[in-house]
């Protein structure tokens, strides 16, 4: 991402809870045939220390990725984004849109899990994502069908060595854009956004304009 060291993201805790709540998340690998990209449903191990990602890829996505290579992977989440634009400001002659957002590139060497361990972290994907659902589903329901099912993907452990975040969220504008940006974002507006309207309320102290990019 552009070197902007006024929005780097670093707590940790913070970025967990990034990967909470945006849960569908790339991962990015250069392999010896050029790039790969592919999308899957991923949860944190909430018992690790640090930042480790739990997921699977459905074959052949492993072979494509070369998972077990030791190659490192670009995992990345995406939060909160949206166009901010210029006539929200005071000043009537700025005329600089921008886009505000949340982003974590997270880099790691994923590790190949056993069939258990791949039947526990799909377990944990579709109990996580039933959880309140009226009827909800369990692979536990018939174990022997889930386990056969399992056999087409790949269980991904992926411990986070380095991280590479951002949260954009217009903290250089005057308080009065700042709030005016919130304001819009949280309406019904063309641009209306209300989750990226939450992060910026979330956003400590209100600071005096350095940057309008």
């Amino acid at each position: 991402m552009r070197h902007t060291p006024h929005y780097l993201l670093t707590d940790e805790d913070e970025i967990k809870r990034l990967v909470r709540e945006n849960p569908w998340i790339t991962f990015v690998s250069e392999t010896a045939r050029g790039m790969v990209a592919s999308h899957y449903p991923t949860l944190l191990d909430e018992t690790a220390d640090g930042i480790v990602l739990l997921t699977h890829f459905g074959r052949p996505d492993d072979r494509l990725h070369e998972v077990g290579s030791g190659r490192e992977l670009l995992v990345i989440v995406q939060g909160a984004h949206g166009y901010v634009s210029p006539s929200w400001y005071a000043d009537e002659s700025d005329m600089v849109p921008t886009w505000n957002h949340v982003t974590a590139h997270l880099y790691g060497v994923p590790e190949v899990l056993t069939e258990d361990e791949n039947m526990v972290v799909l377990e944990r994907l579709v109990d996580h994502f039933e959880a309140g659902m009226p009827g909800a589903r369990s692979l536990r329901i018939d174990p022997e069908e889930a386990r056969r099912l399992a056999t087409g993907t790949v269980g991904i452990r992926v411990p986070v060595s380095r991280v590479d975040a951002r949260k954009k969220l217009s903290q250089a504008r005057i308080d009065s854009d700042r709030e005016s940006i919130i304001e819009h974002l949280a309406g019904d507006g063309r641009y209306s956004h209300p989750e990226l309207a939450e992060e910026m309320r979330r956003v400590e102290g209100l600071h005096p304009a350095e940057n309008r990019e």
